[in-house]
C-alpha cells in the first residue's frame, strides 16, 4: 500500500510539474506573439504618420522650406539608410519645428481643408506614442517572462527571438 501511494504522489507530482510547464511556455508564446502584434501596430502607425506627414507637406500649406524639411525627413524614414528609430525620430523633429513656428497655425485657418490635414498629422503622431508605449511594455513583460530561472534553464522561450524597445522621440510638443 504505500509503495502504491509513493508511486501515486510521485506521478501526481510529475503531472503537476508538467502542466505547470506546459502552462510557463504557452504563456510564453503568448506574450511572443502580442509583441508580433504590437509591433506590427507599431510599424502602421509609423507608415500611417509618415504618409500624412507627407501630405502636409505636399498640399502647399507650408512654405516652401518647411515642407522641403518635413519632406526630407519623411522620405528618410522611408529609404532605410538610417536606423529607423533614428529616421523615424527625425521625423517628429520636423513635425515639431513645423507645428511650433508662430505663424503656423493662423495661417491654416483662412485654407480649407487645412485644419483637418493637421488634425490627422496630429492624431497619427499620437497613435505612434499610444503604439509605441504599448509595444515597450509588451516587450519588457516577454522579456520579464523570459529572465525567470525555470525558463532559461529548460530553454522554454525555444528559439523566439528576444523583443528589442523601440526608443524614438514622438512627443510633438516640447517638453
Amino acid at each position: 500500500m504505500t509503495l502504491l501511494f509513493h508511486i501515486a504522489a510521485i506521478v501526481l507530482v510529475v503531472v503537476v510539474i508538467g502542466v505547470y510547464l506546459s502552462w510557463r511556455a504557452g504563456r510564453l508564446d503568448r506574450l511572443h506573439a502580442r509583441v508580433d502584434a504590437a509591433r506590427t501596430a507599431l510599424d502602421l502607425a509609423l507608415v500611417r504618420r509618415s504618409s500624412s506627414a507627407y501630405e502636409l507637406a505636399s498640399s502647399g500649406l507650408l512654405d516652401p522650406a518647411t515642407s522641403l524639411l518635413l519632406a526630407d525627413a519623411v522620405s528618410g524614414t522611408k529609404n532605410g539608410d538610417r536606423p529607423r528609430d533614428l529616421a523615424e525620430s527625425d521625423l517628429t523633429k520636423a513635425l515639431r519645428a513645423s507645428f511650433s513656428q508662430p505663424e503656423f497655425r493662423p495661417s491654416l485657418k483662412a485654407e480649407a481643408g487645412a485644419q483637418e490635414l493637421v488634425a490627422e498629422v496630429e492624431a497619427a503622431a499620437h497613435q505612434v506614442f499610444l503604439a509605441r508605449k504599448f509595444y515597450n511594455d509588451v516587450a519588457a513583460r516577454t522579456n520579464d517572462a523570459r529572465r525567470r530561472p525555470l525558463v532559461r534553464l529548460l530553454r522554454l522561450a525555444g528559439n523566439a527571438p528576444q523583443p528589442a524597445f523601440f526608443e524614438m522621440d514622438d512627443a510633438l510638443a516640447e517638453e
